[in-house]
């Protein structure tokens, strides 16, 4: 491909997928169901998605917890149900991702509607009001995001850490490897620890935001 194609083809992909979205939520706006009502579905969408993947990153936790603390073991199931889990991991962290980033752009296509239809208003008094609610729900969006992502990239350490477990195990399956890997453990935990903490975060702010907008 040629150096200046490639822009070229990013942008219009861009603009065939913004162009579907759109075509999306009119569809929707037809039969009664609004950017907000989406917009609410996808953040607990998220965290369901969260909650799948705190319970996945425990369970992998756990696996390599047992696979360096129990002697005797079939060492090349251990590392297949390791590797599992690392992929299942993987999976689950893809998946948070991609529900925060519709959340993005859902509430980016209904705050530049909820803009447009304030130069709409006739009445100042109205307009003020629905200003304020504007800028006041973006604030708290704003916020709910950086939570959102801030528990995103502490999936990143644990996914690297247990990807470089995986690696290490499929080329050392014997018991001198798994006891160097103990070194390890202590570290993991707490990544796994710090995790949870901003997943749990992240929800309850979700569940305030969700209860905020039902209240408008």
């Amino acid at each position: 491909m040629k150096p200046y194609a490639r822009p070229l083809l990013v942008g219009t992909l861009m603009i065939i997928l913004t162009g579907c979205q759109s075509m999306y939520y009119g569809a929707m706006e037809k039969v009664g169901y609004h950017k907000r009502d989406i917009m609410v579905d996808r953040v607990e969408e998220v965290s369901e998605a969260q909650t799948e993947a705190k319970e996945q990153f425990s369970s992998a936790l756990e696996r390599y917890q047992s696979l360096i603390t129990i002697k005797d073991q079939d060492l090349v199931d251990q590392y297949n149900e390791l590797n599992d889990e690392f992929e299942e991991s993987k999976s689950a962290a893809e998946k948070v991702s991609d529900r925060i980033n519709a959340v993005e752009d859902v509430s980016e296509a209904l705050f530049d509607e909820w803009e447009e239809e304030l130069a709409l208003y006739t009445n100042s008094r109205l307009k003020k009001q629905s200003s304020q609610k504007m800028a006041a729900t973006k604030k708290q969006y704003t916020q709910l995001m950086k939570s959102m992502r801030r528990a995103e990239a502490k999936m990143q350490p644990v996914l690297g850490a247990l990807q470089d477990q995986v690696l290490f195990l499929k080329h050392n399956l014997n018991a001198r490897a798994i006891d160097s890997l103990k070194g390890e453990l202590t570290t993991i935990e707490s990544d796994v620890a710090r995790l949870i903490k901003e997943m749990e975060r992240s929800i309850s702010e979700s569940e305030a935001f969700i209860a905020d907008l039902n209240k408008q």
